[in-house]
Order: structure tokens, then C-alpha cells, then sequence
């Protein structure tokens, strides 16, 4: 008896612990005004890779479902927000092949050209480094799609994150490869996807960087900051000078990288916002948990603030996020839960609280403690 009243005692005690750290969380969720599910039940078991962009008919949010990922039945499937709620997902795309055959899709895109048509960038292939780019365009907001482009031989299109429109007219696309090590490079395009040329692969550096899944910043004035995913425990960037037509070797920042996708975005009034998993790995693997889901937001690229805590759980993984800002003054941001659904939470960047993150350290506040690798188990790809 004096055992198991030993062992009831220690439950309390780990119960009292859980609930006081899940209440102190709400001090890193303060700005948020929507945490929604995009759908509560679909014919797919497993989805990843979000995607969200504001179109002139409302949001739509894309992104791969199936039975797992790498499965040939996994499609794009679309969402769009209308009279305050989410459609059901549709398949937007496949990877059916003129044979017959399947293979499965990855990682849409969305892109809205500015009084024009909605774009669709996915990709389709056995795995990543043996992937090609296909385009589908909407001229009606994401109800109905165009056939299937296939992009020129060797493009890819945005492999993850969303392009960027630039003052000289030109809309870069961050994307990387993975077949001869991680690289990084852009794809341009001056008639959204008529005609394209390439610039880069980004040059490494002194620490041989292997990076992908890029997601640009724009500072003004033709300088360009890109923030990518890596497999140096370290989110890395790289630095333009000239609208992204030549770019410094890449360098890892100060902030952790458990090797997971990212994304950012330039607000309207300048101030930089970036969405990840603040996660260090282990010295002997540069994989780490994917949980918790955090956001910082800096005004240089350079110094961060860290701002929301989106998702905080020992059940992994909350993933491969978006992030985008609409024409409100509002950010939305889209990811993966858990590989079960597909999440979108929307913040007041106004009323969010600063906190400075000093040598690549999340800030501690009373009555929370952010996780460290010994408290969630590293996910598999």
C-alpha cells in the first residue's frame, strides 16, 4: 500500500505540473482571435504541407492528403473560406500519368497574381529529389482548375513557400533541390509563369550549409533576405543586394532549426515575422521534434522577439507552416496537426508582447518552460 500511495502521489504531482505549464501557455497565445480546424473529418487518414493566400473571393488554403506521404494516392486537395467557414477539401490535383499510373503529389503552392489568375504550384514524383513542377491556374478563386501544366524541364516552381512579388516586376520563387545534397536556388519569372530563368544554386559557405525550403523577405530597395530549413541545426540565410539576381553564401543564424520547413513574411509596415519549431536537436542528429510551433518577429532579419507559442504538445507534430498577411492587417497562419488535420490560426499582430530571444534561447516566462529535445521524442520525416 505504501508503494502504490508512493506512486499516486508522484501521478498527482506530474498531473499538478502538466496543467500549471498548459495554463501558463496562454501568456504565449495572446493575439490570437481564431484557432479553427480546416475540416473535422475527410477520406484521407494522413495531410501535410499547408498552403494559404488571399484572393479577391475570400482565403484559400491548399495542401497533400492521402494515405501517408510518399503514397500514390496522396492528391491537392483546396479549401476556401466562404461566409466564415471552411469547404469541404477537393482534389485539385493528382499525379495521375497518361499510362495510367499514379504517383503521389507534394507541396502546393498558392500564389494570386494581382488582377489576374489564382496559381497552383504543386509537385509530383516518387520523392523529392526525382520530383518535377506543374502549374494549374484558377480564373474563379479555387473552385474550378485549369489542366495541369507541367513546368519547363529542371523547374520546380515555389518548392514550399510562397513567391514574392518584387518592385521590379518580377516574382521570385524560392526552391531548393535534394538530389546531389540540399541546394538552393530561384526561380524567376517576369509573366507569372509564361517564361522563367534560374538564379543560383546559393554557394554554401565556409560550414557546407545543406539547406532547402527557403521563404523570402523583403527589406526595400532591392535587399533580399531568404530564412531556410537545414540539416545544420540552424535556421540559415542568405542576403541580396540586387532584387535577388546574385546572393551571399549561406550562414546559419542564431535560431534552431530541427530540421523542418519554415516560412515568413514581410508585413506591410516592415516588421518580419517567421514561423517554426524552436527546437534544437541532439549534437549526434540534426533531426528534432516538431513541437512546439513557435513565431518571432524582427524588424532587421537579424534580431528576434519571440511573440506566440501556436502549438505546444508531447504528441508531435505540428509542421511545415504558412504564414501570410491580408489585406485586414491580420496574420494567418496555416500548418499541419499532427498529420491528421490541417490547422489555421489567426493572430492581431497589434496585440502581440515581445519578448527578446538572446542567443538563440526562447524566453522564459513564470510558470512555463519551453520543452527541450529529452521531453519529446524525435518524428520521422
Amino acid at each position: 500500500m505504501k508503494k502504490q500511495g508512493i506512486i499516486l502521489f508522484l501521478g498527482m504531482l506530474f498531473f499538478v505540473g502538466v496543467k500549471a505549464q498548459e495554463n501558463a501557455l496562454y501568456k504565449w497565445r495572446k493575439g490570437i482571435i481564431k484557432d479553427e480546424f480546416i475540416y473535422d473529418t475527410a477520406g484521407f487518414p494522413s495531410c501535410h504541407s499547408a498552403t494559404l493566400v488571399e484572393t479577391p473571393t475570400g482565403l484559400v488554403y491548399a495542401f497533400f492528403g492521402g494515405t501517408k506521404e510518399r503514397h500514390p494516392d496522396v492528391e491537392i486537395y483546396v479549401s476556401r473560406l466562404e461566409n466564415g467557414s471552411w469547404t469541404a477539401p477537393m482534389s485539385a490535383a493528382d499525379g495521375v500519368q497518361e499510362d495510367g499510373s499514379r504517383l503521389p503529389t507534394w507541396n502546393p503552392v498558392l500564389y494570386q497574381v494581382p488582377s489576374g489568375d489564382l496559381l497552383l504550384f504543386y509537385k509530383v514524383g516518387p520523392k523529392p529529389s526525382e520530383w518535377w513542377g506543374m502549374l494549374k491556374r484558377s480564373s474563379d478563386g479555387g473552385k474550378t482548375w485549369s489542366a495541369a501544366e507541367k513546368l519547363p524541364e529542371g523547374y520546380l516552381g515555389p518548392v514550399k513557400n510562397k513567391p514574392v512579388l518584387l518592385s521590379n516586376g518580377n516574382l521570385i520563387c524560392p526552391t531548393s533541390t535534394e538530389g546531389n545534397g540540399w541546394n538552393i536556388h530561384f526561380e524567376i519569372t517576369s509573366d507569372f509563369g509564361k517564361t522563367w530563368r534560374k538564379v543560383g544554386p546559393i554557394d554554401r559557405g565556409s560550414d557546407d550549409v545543406n539547406a532547402i525550403q527557403p521563404s523570402v523577405l523583403d527589406h526595400g530597395n532591392g535587399r533580399l533576405q531568404i530564412l531556410a530549413r537545414s540539416r545544420n541545426w540552424a535556421i540559415v540565410e542568405s542576403w541580396s543586394y540586387d532584387n535577388g539576381e546574385t546572393w551571399t553564401p549561406l550562414q546559419k543564424t542564431t535560431l534552431p532549426n530541427n530540421n523542418s520547413g519554415t516560412d515568413a513574411v514581410t508585413m506591410k509596415n516592415g516588421t518580419h515575422v517567421l514561423v517554426y519549431n524552436h527546437v534544437l536537436p541532439p549534437k549526434d542528429n540534426p533531426k528534432g521534434a516538431r513541437t512546439p510551433l513557435n513565431v518571432a518577429v524582427s524588424k532587421d532579419g537579424k534580431n528576434w522577439d519571440a511573440v506566440l507559442i501556436l502549438e505546444d504538445s508531447p504528441i508531435s507534430q505540428y509542421s511545415y507552416p504558412a504564414v501570410i498577411q491580408t489585406s485586414d492587417g491580420l496574420l494567418h497562419f496555416a500548418y499541419t496537426w499532427r498529420r491528421q488535420k490541417m490547422k489555421h490560426v489567426v493572430v492581431d499582430p497589434s496585440k502581440l508582447t515581445k519578448r527578446k530571444i538572446k542567443k538563440g534561447v526562447w524566453p522564459k516566462v513564470k510558470g512555463y518552460t519551453l520543452p527541450t529535445m529529452e521531453t519529446y521524442k524525435a518524428e520521422e520525416q
